[in-house]
């Protein structure tokens, strides 16, 4: 009895305790009221999430700004959060009405008015940039790996179509180029470097909203988008829909994507509906675009006199053809070709219609916009897209259960000519005929000129069809355990037309109809992916747990084909290729692509100052061989945020102290499908009444992943409560295993087999960011930006390079971006002809024995410094984008001096006994020789590379708000957006950003606009 006795009085005890305890934390429990207003105009604000810190019970504002909220413990704490306004803490004490005023501070300091701590409101401000990794979010004060992000601030209104074209010069370590001034065209972006020896080795995995996008999709027929011709995914996606633009950098970020992540990550999340309000938003553009700056040509006179002496020293009479100096043509008629040709003005106007809302429980946003380019080439094409985006979010009450659910619609038609006309105006001789007769039609000057608009008698056209759905949903278990799934379906349908009828050829060839030709490519990608996530989060005492465990399904497939027609009947039947005399059908190939992988990051902090994260993945791939399908990446990062030590926690003027590092693998998979296997093609012969098979590629069942090391540290300092914040990074990249074709014997039958090349590309570098708010208080605010990047490309091995065909483009301790060239060494004074060092001594220039220089092209520095400035209702921006590199000149495609076309006006300084500082040999009309090879060779010198460094005023924006609360508008805002305003350059050219000379550079576009929002 006696122990039964004790253990009933244990028990007795033990429930009297939980009483008391219970007791206690009843009397702790109390609710808090209070009004939420805006203290600029005091007025109340409805929709404002209010709970206490580290609790999961959420309530919000009404209508009157009035909130009532539930709390617990000891001098809690109460966080006010609204999208409008900066968050706001407020340590209660032993009070139980608050109210609070958000906006900008008070004349106390804290925007609140009853002594909240302004510490801690000022470290929030930093803490909770919030930055999505993908698979996660992090602070940005607590990650460790290393992510670039540009806001929607920086991307809505500009006038542009790719949110790629916004981001230009706001990041470092992210070079971007724009690669046409053409609607539609392609971009170029390097995040740290080049990883691999193929050029779409080196193309970084898109995810748009949590649904990976193939990087690009091939054009047939398209010249409007070279060099690639290839159209970026992004295209797709009105920058006005985005909400974050994030890239991943580092391993640390970018290992727990495994194969795909190599040459970093780009993350695109559209806007979300914000809860407790609604809003209808317009905003309407209109843009005019022109060339940047033209070259500077011969007028008739200067090329007159040109030509005559070229003829003079090649000793020649006038052919019948030249018409241009003969006296066919007007020896005296003068016409801006590139005026004509490339000067037009492009008109481009937007509109973007959107709708958002949310309650406690639901949230909605739903946008369409418009979307019309011109372009400055003669014509009417058109580049337009038609945008949808629908996003839905509903979560429970409790907070359990989260759902969200994204829809984007895209629809692209481009119409415009896929005949650049850039050369054309640049060459075409001053005194040219017209190009329209009196009657209006094309004018061939009785088949003497070449007109260059008889190819917009022809017809190019490319439809894209692009639907993107993901869904996300999340279900807490436990406090500390939630349920995930990502998944998402992404299809595109790529269509293009190209209609060449006879006509747009010279009359005096002779053609016909016959000679007509209609071609048709198509490519459809249908993908899918699953991704089941389990993530815990707990916290005990100074330690806090982040873990993450999740596995991949994905399955793309692609079917493409292509069929030409040539020879009509009559141009009526162009259209129908059925109607061709000989068709050909391309390979109508469908191919698959499966991918399955698992995950899991592993996130730990101790006293929220030591930070250790651990990310790692398994991958699959069909890309790859059996034996090497299979391949494991992972990496490791830390952080110390010094400035939460004891003796700096307190400190007025260090708020951030963080040293960072990271070191692992990522892996690239971006080979194409089958690959390794030994595949066939279609052979033109026909046997036996058979079509047969020709053997097109090699079995290598080793054929295995590309690999590329990753090794990061950095330092993050923030001073005066933000007002200046600095970073330094210091990142050096290994990749290893390049995916190429290895060179075969012509014995074998094959030139090449697909294996993993034991060669190694290093990319190491430096990246600065800084930010000052310098004006914070007052009427007048003034914050600036600055970033810049020195990137280091190397080819560290390449085994038997010299007995290989890559020999000639690439050379060990060299960047992969050189070019062996010929050594110009001025002109003989003696002959006024081009001068090249003789490396062999054999007394003769050729290839490969005195192409022997290398020269480093590519970017050596770039960066942006960026401005925002706001004076009442009035706000401006501008961005100045530098970039330090060498690359070629005009000199690469110049034809030499004296024979018909017109050239830059550098010509005119021609070698003579009188000038012998001349730049350029004596002219010639084309019947000399030897000045023809030494001109082939100058284009291959070193005399064709310069210094293609600028700085450019890459955007400017100017904005007023209209007062018009009173009348119910919410927000209405008018406009004025520039782009590419100003280029300061000593580049020989028409744009040294872009390097593909004779073809559009990038636009100067002038923008206003108008937003409204209810």
């Amino acid at each position: 009895m006696k122990k039964n006795f004790c253990s009933l009085s244990h028990i007795q005890l033990a429930f009297g305790f939980t009483l008391l305890a219970s007791g206690v934390a009843i009397g702790q429990m109390r609710v808090i009221t209070g009004t939420v207003t805006d203290n600029t105009n005091n007025k109340p604000i409805s929709g404002v999430s209010i709970f206490q810190e580290g609790s999961d019970t959420v309530a919000t504002t009404n209508s009157s700004g009035i909130y009532r909220v539930q709390v617990s413990g000891e001098n809690p704490v109460l966080v006010f959060k609204y999208p409008d306004y900066p968050e706001r803490k407020v340590s209660l004490g032993d009070r139980v009405s608050v109210n609070v005023s958000l906006g900008k501070e008070n004349e106390n300091g804290d925007g609140i008015g009853n002594g909240t701590d302004r510490k801690i409101e000022n470290e929030k401000a930093i803490e909770e940039v919030v930055l999505n990794a993908g698979y996660y979010k992090v602070r940005d004060k607590e990650r460790t790996g290393s992510i670039a992000k540009v806001s929607a601030k920086d991307i809505e209104n500009q006038p542009v179509t790719n949110v790629l074209a916004s981001a230009q010069g706001r990041m470092a370590g992210v070079s971007i180029t724009q690669n046409s001034g053409t609607p539609g065209g392609g971009f170029d972006i390097q995040i740290r470097g080049k990883n691999s020896i193929r050029r779409e080795g080196n193309e970084p995995l898109y995810i748009i909203d949590g649904v990976p996008q193939a990087s690009e999709t091939p054009s047939l027929y398209s010249n409007k988008i070279l060099p690639w011709s290839s159209i970026n995914p992004l295209n797709a996606i009105n920058p006005n829909d985005i909400e974050s633009f994030e890239i991943l950098k580092d391993a640390d970020a970018t290992a727990i994507y495994g194969s795909r992540g190599a040459n970093g990550v780009i993350i695109v999340t559209t806007k979300r509906g914000k809860k407790g309000r609604s809003e209808l938003k317009l905003n309407t553009s209109y843009s005019l675009s022109r060339i940047i700056k033209p070259l500077e040509v011969m007028n008739t006179e200067q090329y007159i006199n040109m030509r005559r002496q070229a003829f003079q020293n090649d000793n020649v009479a006038y052919p019948a053809t030249m018409y241009d100096i003969n006296g066919t043509w007007d020896q005296f008629r003068y016409t801006d070709w590139q005026k004509e040709l490339i000067g037009g003005t492009a008109e481009s106007y937007a509109v973007q219609l959107s709708m958002s809302g949310g309650s406690e429980t639901t949230s909605y946003q739903i946008s369409y916009g418009h979307n019309e380019q011109g372009t400055v080439l003669p014509g009417n094409g058109r580049y337009r897209t038609n945008n949808i985006n629908a996003n839905f979010g509903y979560f429970t009450p409790d907070r359990r259960l989260e759902f969200n659910f994204v829809n984007t619609f895209s629809f692209q038609d481009n119409n415009v000519q896929n005949d650049d006309m850039t050369s054309k105006a640049i060459g075409l001789s001053p005194n040219a005929p017209a190009l329209y007769t009196a009657e209006g039609g094309i004018n061939w000057e009785n088949g003497t000129f070449n007109n260059p608009v008889a190819s917009l008698l022809s017809k190019y056209l490319n439809k894209t069809a692009f639907f993107n759905n993901g869904l996300n949903v999340s279900y807490k278990l436990f406090p500390f355990l939630s349920l995930k799934m990502n998944a998402g379906i992404s299809y595109q349908n790529f269509e293009e037309r190209s209609l060449k009828p006879h006509t747009i050829n010279n009359p005096s060839f002779g053609l016909t109809s016959s000679a007509s030709t209609s071609a048709k490519n198509n490519q459809v990608n249908f993908s899918y992916i699953l991704e089941p996530q389990l993530v815990g989060n707990y916290k005990v005492g100074n330690h806090q747990f982040e873990a993450l465990v999740g596995t991949t399904l994905q399955k793309t497939q692609t079917n493409q084909g292509a069929i030409q027609g040539r020879g009509f009947e009559s141009n009526a039947l162009i259209d129908n290729i059925g109607a061709a005399s000989v068709k050909t059908i391309s390979d109508q190939v469908r191919s698959e692509y499966n991918y399955t992988a698992v995950f899991a990051r592993f996130n730990y902090q101790l006293l929220k100052r030591y930070i250790v994260n651990l990310t790692g993945r398994r991958d699959g791939s069909s890309r790859f061989g059996p034996n090497n399908r299979f391949g494991n990446f992972g990496a490791i990062g830390g952080a110390w945020l010094f400035s939460e030590e004891r003796f700096l926690k307190d400190s007025k003027w260090l708020s951030l102290g963080k040293v960072r590092g990271s070191i692992g693998t990522t892996g690239s998979d971006r080979i194409g499908d089958y690959q390794y296997l030994n595949t066939y093609i279609i052979s033109s012969n026909i046997y036996n009444g058979q079509t047969a098979l020709n053997p097109a590629r090699l079995f290598n069942s080793d054929f295995s992943w590309e690999r590329t090391l990753k090794k990061e540290l950095a330092m993050e300092l923030g001073f005066w409560k933000g007002r200046v914040n600095f970073s330094a990074a210091y990142y050096d990249n290994t990749s290893s295993n390049q995916l190429v074709g290895i060179p075969l014997p012509a014995t074998t039958g094959f030139s090449s087999i697909q294996s993993n090349l034991p060669a190694k590309i290093r990319n190491s570098g430096w990246e600065f960011d800084s930010s000052f708010q310098v004006l914070k208080s007052g009427k007048l605010k003034y914050d600036t930006s600055f970033n810049v990047s020195v990137p280091r490309n190397e080819l560290v091995e390449f085994p038997n390079l010299e007995g290989s065909t890559y020999s000639n483009q690439y050379v060990v301790g060299y960047p992969t971006t050189i070019a062996k060239v010929y050594q110009y060494e001025g002109i003989d004074p003696t002959t006024g002809l081009f001068r090249f060092r003789d490396f062999n001594g054999d007394g003769k220039i050729n290839s490969p024995d005195d192409n022997k220089t290398v020269e480093r092209l590519g970017v050596r520095l770039f960066g942006g410094w960026s401005n925002n400035l706001r004076y009442g209702q009035w706000s401006a921006s501008f961005l100045w984008q530098f970039v330090k590199q060498r690359n070629w000149n005009y000199n690469r495609v110049m034809n030499i001096p004296g024979i018909i076309g017109n050239q830059p006006v550098e010509a005119l300084d021609v070698w003579s006994p009188s000038n012998p500082d001349g730049t350029y040999m004596p002219y010639s009309a084309g019947y000399n020789s030897q000045k023809q090879s030494l001109q082939g060779f100058f284009q291959s010198s070193t005399a064709a590379i310069s210094d293609a460094s600028f700085i450019r005023l890459k955007n400017v924006q100017i904005s007023y708000r209209i007062p018009l609360k009173e009348s119910g508008v919410k927000e209405a805002m008018v406009y004025f957006q520039g782009q590419n305003l100003l280029t300061i350059t000593k580049y020989f050219g028409m744009d040294p950003e872009f390097y593909l000379i004779g073809f559009l550079p990038p636009l100067k576009t002038y923008s206003i606009g108008f937003q409204v929002t209810f």
